[in-house]
């Protein structure tokens, strides 16, 4: 298969399920769900073959720009013919698409990407899978979850800022729909705070594109392109100032004030209780599995590399940011009687720790920074399969007792024991408890974090006690002791043993053998801090390389 049929096909074959399901002869709800199903199947399917070509072809040990720099794209002055070079097997398609822009239809994926797109097709599948309760306006509710999938692929895989931003903007509308439409009693007003925080965050965005776009420092010509590499691998040339302020430190800024409302961080993150508390379970788990992971993702594939010196220079205020997310989420946690909202502060503050490791940017001894963004990688990978798990076993309860409250809760461990056994592994996977994929990830973070300041990380491994505290005290008031008003009620079913079933085997998978993702995933981690570091003259130029294989050994 061509790199352009399957990077392509990620996205496009869910746009086109999206249309599909609106074709479904008659009202069959059965038909309509089994089409989603089979699609959300098909596009996971895809996302797993594109695995293999990665680890088969090596590409792990390729950096992603010599990929790149393979597949090139010449439009004729004149005549507009385009020439098209490209390098088959390497993950990576360059196309036209408005040439006058210099705006291309480019694509590409590397370790990074890659994991991101593997968890979209899984959650996504489970998600239509516990989606199969849902009964009013089956056709709309499913062809808004497939375009919703088509949208949050084209992210992961876009190398153009023009095209990444469509797809980031294009998510919106769906979510917005799947909120306001099936969620909960203040649906409207969740949906409509969802969709306003994060156009005020796309603004930021947009301007930090332009900028890029248009900038040239006196005498220079402006690079007028739109691909992220070479935008990357040319930051010396956005050395200037704009009002006096360093243009990288502007373009971090703006580009780091759009991710943090998408992560959320503290204090862009009151859209979020509200949206998972009206939200239907399957869009929770999508939600806090995926379209957090977006803002994570920015940060890591775009606003440092594109603004490296800007990024150190703010790093200080980044990281107690990412402090104050750990420990705002876990104390708001804590006094929650609504087990939803619990679940959702609880992912503001696991969002924290992406945060801190990214800004924990140690450049004395690089080796470290590396830790804290491979810590953070795997923290948006083990909360996506924990938070998603969590909010899915939210729905079971409330399915069956038809409230969230805490205060009447209790008592599930006995009538409802593999419920119980499931929800206790899953939560303590969140909690960070050794063995389990989210301890991996916290002790990445706060190590890079005590290279980096003292005090930060005594508050980062403070928060820690405070996690397990919310997570026991909800285990507590929703499993342990005894409520006889709960006798007979049924366990998990089968179809909720399916949906569960893959993320308790990856919550212990992840925490038990951590080098079967960071060994393909953190060489392109490695990459990024090296190319940051070296940006910040961390580095000679010339060792480049041998710091990004020494950080990736280290950190594997």
């Amino acid at each position: 298969m061509s790199d352009n049929l399957l990077l392509s096909l990620l996205w496009a074959l869910p746009l086109a399920g999206s249309v599909l399901v609106l074709l479904v002869p008659g009202r069959s709800d059965l038909a309509v769900k089994g089409t989603a199903l089979g699609v959300s199947a098909l596009t996971f399917a895809l996302s797993l073959v594109a695995f293999s070509s990665y680890l088969s072809g090596g590409l792990a040990e390729t950096p992603l720009a010599d990929r790149a720099a393979l597949n090139t794209l010449t439009v004729a002055e004149g005549t507009g013919a385009v020439s098209l070079v490209d390098e088959p097997g390497d993950l990576v398609f360059r196309g036209p698409w408005i040439p006058y822009f210099r705006i291309q239809y480019f694509l590409g994926l590397d370790g990074i990407s890659l994991s991101l797109v593997l968890l979209t097709g899984l959650i996504s599948l489970l998600a239509c899978l516990a989606s199969w309760g849902i009964d009013r306006s089956v056709k709309g509710y499913f062809s808004l979850f497939l375009l919703l999938l088509a949208s949050m692929m084209g992210v992961f895989l876009a190398l153009d800022l023009f095209l990444f931003f469509v797809f980031f903007e294009f998510m919106l509308l769906p979510m917005y729909f799947l909120i306001g439409v099936w969620g909960g009693a203040r649906k409207e007003y969740a949906a409509i705070k969802f969709l306003l925080y994060t156009l005020f965050g796309s603004v930021f965005i947009l301007v930090a594109i332009l900028v890029l776009y248009f900038y040239a420092p006196d005498g220079a010509e402006p690079l007028h392109t739109f691909d992220a590499l070479r935008l990357m691998a040319r930051t010396e040339h956005f050395t200037g100032t704009i009002f006096g302020f360093g243009v990288q430190s502007v373009v971090f800024a703006l580009l780091l004030i759009g991710f943090l409302i998408k992560l959320p961080a503290v204090p862009f993150h009151t859209w979020l209780p509200d949206a998972h508390v009206e939200a239907p379970t399957p869009i929770s788990m999508i939600l806090a599995g995926i379209l957090l992971k977006v803002g994570g993702y920015g940060l890591i594939r775009l606003a440092w590399p594109l603004a490296p010196v800007g990024a150190f220079e703010l790093s200080w205020v980044v990281a107690v940011l990412g402090v104050v997310g750990i420990l705002y989420g876990a104390l708001a946690a804590m006094a929650q009687t609504d087990f939803k909202r619990l679940v959702a502060y609880s992912s503001v503050s696991h969002m924290g720790y992406v945060t801190l490791g990214l800004a924990a940017m140690n450049l004395i001894d690089p080796r470290y920074y590396s830790y804290g963004v491979n810590g953070a990688m795997y923290m948006m990978i083990a909360h996506g399969i924990t938070s998603a798990g969590m909010f899915f076993l939210v729905g079971v309860v409330y399915d069956r007792l038809h409230t969230r409250d805490l205060g009447q809760l209790g008592g599930l461990m006995n009538a409802m024991p593999v419920f119980g056994g499931v929800t206790m592994l899953i939560f303590f996977g969140s909690m960070g408890l050794p063995g389990l994929c989210g301890f991996v990830a916290e002790v990445f973070v706060v190590l890079s974090a005590f290279n980096y300041s003292y005090g930060l990380a005594i508050l980062a491994a403070a928060a820690v006690v405070l996690t397990a505290g919310y997570i026991l005290w909800a285990l507590q008031r929703v499993l342990l002791g005894r409520n006889d008003s709960h006798r007979g009620l049924p366990d998990m079913s089968m179809r909720e043993v399916a949906v569960a079933a893959p993320l308790v085997v990856l919550t212990v998978w992840l925490g038990l053998f951590p080098q079967s993702v960071l060994g393909w995933v953190g060489p392109s981690v490695d990459r990024v801090v090296a190319a940051v570091a070296s940006a910040n003259g961390a580095m000679p130029e010339a060792e480049e390389v041998a710091l990004s294989d020494a950080a990736g050994g280290s950190s594997r």
